[in-house]
């Protein structure tokens, strides 16, 4: 397999020597020590990376004295700390690192956010930069594959998702590996860091999440057929987006008493993950789920693609109680852009444009399908 160069890779670099400790988040398997050891290459700094899976390496950088960090570092100008939330107290020492040796540039990585942000985010207030690696964009594996051979592999992204290890493999093997990358990594951190007593409880939160995947989810019923309370869902709900396993769009209501204020949908952040779950590696042409599938891998590329405008947006979906809905919607500089979804070649309907620019008049609307789909993150 050809290296595929991260789009976020110049984003860090711009950063570099800048006064900033720089903070890689992601998924386990993304590729987040690919990529620190890819900038360390570049500026030819490959021994100064501590991997803090090793319980010796993350014990040396828990002392957060001065002088026994620069014995640790030596003459480094660059140094990648990887799975660092492995260290006790990373914050104090990233701090120290930082204020006491202004001249060393420090790439920390993690896999579990709720860990290493929890330590950090007060000691690094004003230090730091955070960016989050996902699996690959389409827009990254042009690198590999021709656009019209991405054309035809939309399908096998869409069932088996686009993990590094993922993305050459035939279908026999890709089942295989994103099936084991499911059961041995989706929850470590969160069983780690949480010791929770009921891991099959997260499981079947997973699998009602998978099964409801575009509708409007409610905690309340999720928790009524998992007989357990509102708040426990909303805390395993809470862990999974800190774990980069789900995320959330919320319900644009704000001036019709019809709008759905309420509910939120729910989306993976790979698809093979979300199928995984529910062991779902139907062709597309068999499943009744082929739409929302669509909508979740589109709007799970936008989010990837709009990381690197580093830009701040609203995200948003719409719906009314007599039915009328749109997929996916940004605000930003003052106007609204709407997106309808579809697998096929159906366009939003008037009724429901027109029913929406009514309330929100300021608004652009676009229908992305299977032939425009590299428009929605170009």
């Amino acid at each position: 397999m050809i290296e595929i160069k991260r789009d976020l890779e110049p984003l860090i670099e711009h950063w570099l020597y800048k006064g900033k400790i720089i903070t890689i988040y992601g998924p386990r398997q993304v590729g987040k020590t690919t990529l620190a050891k890819k900038i360390l290459r570049t500026h030819n700094a490959e021994n100064d990376y501590f991997n803090c899976d090793i319980p010796s390496v993350a014990q040396s950088f828990e002392n957060p004295e001065p002088v026994l960090l620069k014995r640790l570092i030596g003459k480094a100008e660059i140094i990648v700390i990887d799975e660092a939330q492995r260290i006790s107290n990373i914050g104090l020492t990233l701090k120290i690192i930082h204020d006491t040796m202004p001249q060393v540039q420090v790439i920390a990585t993690g896999s579990s956010s709720f860990q290493l942000r929890n330590s950090i985010n007060e000691p690094l207030t004003g230090r730091g930069l955070e960016y989050l690696l996902l699996p690959f964009s389409l827009k990254e594996i042009k690198q590999l594959y021709k656009p019209h051979e991405i054309d035809a592999l939309i399908p096998f992204f869409m069932r088996y998702g686009l993990y590094p290890e993922i993305i050459e493999k035939n279908e026999t093997a890709a089942e295989t590996l994103i099936t084991n990358l499911t059961s041995k990594y989706l929850y470590k951190d969160i069983l780690e860091f949480e010791n929770l007593k009921k891991p099959e409880l997260l499981t079947n939160i997973l699998q009602l999440i998978a099964f409801q995947l575009g509708s409007e989810v409610s905690r309340n019923e999720i928790a009524s057929k998992l007989n357990t309370s509102r708040e426990t869902i909303e805390r395993y709900l809470d862990l999974l987006e800190k774990a980069f396993v789900i995320f959330r769009q919320k319900p644009l209501a704000r001036n019709q008493r019809n709008e759905i204020a309420r509910k939120e949908k729910l989306y993976f952040y790979d698809t093979g993950i979300r199928n995984s779950i529910i062991s779902a590696f139907q062709p597309l042409d068999l499943r009744s789920d082929t739409g929302a599938l669509f909508e979740n891998f589109m709007i799970a590329e936008r989010l990837k693609h709009i990381q690197l405008q580093e830009q701040q947006r609203n995200l948003w979906f719409w719906r009314t109680h007599d039915g009328r809905e749109i997929d996916y919607i940004e605000e930003y500089d003052g106007k609204f852009y709407a997106y309808e979804l579809n697998w096929g070649r159906n366009k939003m309907k008037k009724a429901t444009a027109e029913r929406f620019r009514s309330s929100y008049q300021r608004t652009e609307f676009k229908t992305i399908n299977r032939e425009n789909y590299f428009e929605f993150f170009e």
